[in-house]
């Protein structure tokens, strides 16, 4: 650790893994210690550590090529580059949404996400794609003033992460010490909804308070003095302790949203690939229209965002930077795809979330003065402690258990096994997180 510290930031890190060593879900320390990895490289591990068709698809010439020659995406992509992005990215697409914009990662997914609404925004006042921008337009942004910057905003909800570059941090409203001592613009946060557990014993209570939180909505649309441009919202919101909404709150969203022409983007960079049991996360929602953008990362090791034809700006170059993402992460995505088709990987998520579920709602009858509200969907499941140095002690003692694990928010434990996490493997978690808990309350 000291070796890395100084040279690096070291003070983040959990423990060193030797990777060669490690495989499916478990992950091994340096010093040989095999742990149950049910935090996954913050959510980012698919298919588990060193999968043999991972293994195999690396070994190919394809992915040689791709690896020593990355190209400008934008400009001299490989010959073989338009038929990935129908054979790969449009296989998984969420439905409705035809086009897809490559980059490197979450962040800059919403990043460049934002500046597609900005500029659909304006496209719209100006009544269209086809209309020129004026020489007034390009003369004052490059000063940073109106009208080529106009002074719009993008709506976020409190307790949210949408990554910590400037725009996207301005967006994140959960983690303080991400944000303090460096600029924001001046955007909305409209309320999240406080939904009580179980949510069958408490609908009336929740649809009001959905409603209570999309009120707000409309009020700061109609009252913020940079005019809202863009809705960002995540389907369940990780960092910020696992804070989740129902179907309702989101449809009502996404009608709001449309119409208004306000653009909406679903933060999938946590929830895409599988974890809660559908693909998308949004696909539970029945919404009644797809949304308008749909940023990914993570469990789909490639980075991007999906939208259609009216998302795209009115001239080449506008949004565009020099990698536009990475072939290599493309060819990983389709290996990943097919073992999560040839696995029924999405029917194991299910399986498995139900069964850890049910563990921890029984774990909670035992110890109801210490694992609270359990809840999730699929395997992206969370539960609470009294404090935070309750949450931190019981993160320190899984460890020295042998179980990965992690924290969000100010009190929760989130778990973010992988889409291959089975029933046999939570039922080591479970046995694990009982011996814990008797040792708390002893």
């Amino acid at each position: 650790m000291q070796q890395m510290a100084e040279r690096q930031e070291a003070r983040t890190t959990h423990l060193f893994a030797d990777y060669k060593k490690s495989r499916g879900n478990y992950l091994v320390d340096a010093d040989g210690n095999t742990l149950l990895d049910v935090f996954c490289q913050i959510s980012s591990m698919p298919i588990g550590y060193n999968h043999p068709k991972l293994i195999e698809a690396a070994r190919s010439d394809e992915w040689v090529s791709a690896l020593i020659n990355r190209p400008a995406l934008g400009i001299a992509p490989d010959v073989s580059w338009p038929s990935i992005l129908n054979e790969v990215f449009m296989s998984v697409a969420p439905k409705g949404l035809q086009q897809v914009t490559t980059l490197m990662c979450g962040s800059c997914a919403n990043e460049v996400a934002f500046k597609a609404a900005f500029m659909r925004y304006q496209s719209q006042r100006r009544g269209g794609t086809d209309v020129t921008i004026s020489p007034e337009d390009l003369d004052s942004c490059m000063h940073n003033q109106p009208p080529g910057s106009p002074q719009l905003s993008i709506l976020s909800f409190e307790g949210s992460f949408h990554g910590r570059l400037f725009a996207s941090l301005s967006c994140t409203r959960s983690k303080a010490l991400h944000k303090v001592d460096i600029p924001a613009f001046p955007w909305p946060a409209a309320p999240w909804p406080k939904l009580k557990y179980p949510l069958s014993e408490y609908t009336g209570e929740n649809r009001a308070e959905e409603d209570r939180c999309i009120a707000r909505v409309e009020e700061l649309m109609d009252t913020w003095s940079h005019p809202v441009a863009g809705v960002i919202v995540e389907p369940i919101q990780a960092e910020g302790g696992d804070n989740a909404a129902t179907p309702y709150f989101f449809q009502r969203l996404r009608d709001i949203t449309q119409k208004r022409g306000v653009t909406f983007i679903v933060d999938e960079v946590q929830t895409g690939g599988g974890p809660t049991g559908k693909f998308w996360t949004h696909e539970h929602w029945n919404l009644s229209s797809p949304p308008d953008i749909v940023t990914f990362s993570k469990k789909l090791q490639a980075a991007g965002f999906y939208h259609n034809i009216d998302m795209r700006p009115s001239q080449g170059y506008r949004n565009f930077n020099t990698w536009l993402g990475d072939p290599v992460r493309a060819l990983q995505l389709r290996t990943i795809r097919d073992v999560i088709k040839s696995e029924r990987l999405l029917e194991n998520v299910n399986i498995t979330g139900d069964y850890l579920m049910h563990g921890l709602q029984q774990l909670s009858n035992r110890f109801p003065s210490l694992l609270l509200h359990p809840r999730g969907q699929g395997t992206f499941i969370a539960f609470d402690l009294p404090s935070s140095i309750q949450r931190d002690a019981l993160i320190h003692s899984m460890r020295q258990r042998g179980i990965q694990s992690s924290g969000c928010g100010s009190v929760s434990i989130r778990l973010r096994p992988m889409l291959i996490f089975q029933p046999k493997h939570a039922t080591i978690y479970l046995e694990e997180l009982e011996e814990t808990l008797k040792e708390m309350t002893a």
